[in-house]
């Protein structure tokens, strides 16, 4: 178990990732393609990356080049998956350059520790020292692995973490941080203030007034991870629902979503916040089983998502919706 002691400032300084870490879902994915774990999740994926491993020599080097950086045990690198300075998730490209920027004393360092562990990571001596042909090669790497094995399926990963985002949020504005947190069940229990996280290892966080970054991921499977480093910015990355949230869309259902009522009920998706079924009919001014009725239409075409919470149903634009109303 994996035990995050909070303090009173440490309640104030939760956040959550406004999208998924690409770097993060990389080092996610590396574990995925070394298990046959999640087989409903990732089986479609997995025979893809299969695919690109069988047929092209360079997919088939980078896969192997970063599964010896991530091998399947209980330690990686920390290096490989570095914040900004504000804490916020970034792009890749920025995400790469503050690899490459690691200094070389914790390069030594993590990579012994890997080492130790058992694992033979590629061009380690080299890396270690900070060489520069090593650290641009391994920028390389990253920057090859995502474009072949991570952005085919972007859209959705991107898709499932901003449903997810939406229900944090709906709970943090319904009933604080104090929800938020409650909200991670059942991965991790809060119970003030001890935050009790499912977790391979016995081991306790304390989070002495630096907070805590929420980061949603795709490929992260079952049990939320975080950084080997205590000392370095405290971050928890968690699972999403990677159920798809409705049939893929097609051009006859997209072609259904003409018509105003339709229109008024994603626009007010995308200005509440989770909207249930009743507040998005009273936003629209119909009532909840017409309400229903066309948000069941937008779901089938691909521009909302629906989650049920309890009792409630509540719905969210997908990316596609926003690009549709000019949001994104």
């Amino acid at each position: 178990m994996l035990r995050v002691h909070f303090t009173g400032s440490d309640l104030a300084n939760v956040r959550l990732a406004r999208r998924p870490d690409p770097l993060w879902e990389i080092v996610c994915s590396l574990c995925r393609l070394q298990t046959r774990e999640g087989a409903l999740a990732f089986g479609p994926w997995r025979r893809m990356a299969g695919g690109l491993v069988r047929q092209g020599r360079a997919a088939r080097e980078v896969a192997s080049a970063l599964s010896s950086l991530v091998p399947r045990a209980a330690y990686f690198p920390d290096f490989l998956t570095p914040p900004l300075e504000n804490g916020t998730t970034h792009a890749l490209r920025t995400g790469i350059d503050r690899v490459l920027a690691t200094p070389r004393r914790r390069l030594r360092h993590e990579l012994s520790l890997l080492s130790a562990t058992g694992g033979r990571p590629w061009a380690g001596a080299e890396l270690a020292r900070g060489d520069v042909r090593a650290l641009t090669a391994l920028g390389a790497t990253l920057s090859t692995y995502h474009r072949a094995f991570i952005a085919p399926v972007w859209n959705r990963v991107d898709a499932a973490t901003a449903t997810d985002r939406a229900l944090r949020t709906r709970a943090l504005a319904d009933g604080g941080t104090q929800a938020l947190l409650d909200s991670l069940r059942p991965m991790a229990v809060w119970e003030p203030p001890v935050l009790t996280v499912d977790y391979p290892v016995e081991r306790d966080l304390h989070l002495a007034g630096r907070g805590l970054l929420l980061v949603p991921s795709y490929f992260c499977w079952r049990r939320p991870i975080t950084l080997a480093d205590s000392e370095l910015r405290p971050v928890l990355i968690y699972p999403v629902d990677k159920t798809p949230p409705s049939p893929t869309h097609s051009p006859t259902a997209l072609t259904r979503l003409l018509g105003p009522t339709r229109a008024a009920l994603l626009h007010e998706t995308a200005t509440l916040t989770c909207a249930t079924t009743s507040e998005l009919a009273g936003a629209a001014g119909v009532s909840v089983p017409s309400a229903s009725q066309q948000l069941a239409v937008l779901r089938e075409g691909g521009l909302i998502a629906s989650h049920r919470d309890g009792r409630r149903v509540l719905h969210s634009p997908t990316p596609l919706g926003h690009r549709l109303l000019g949001d994104g």
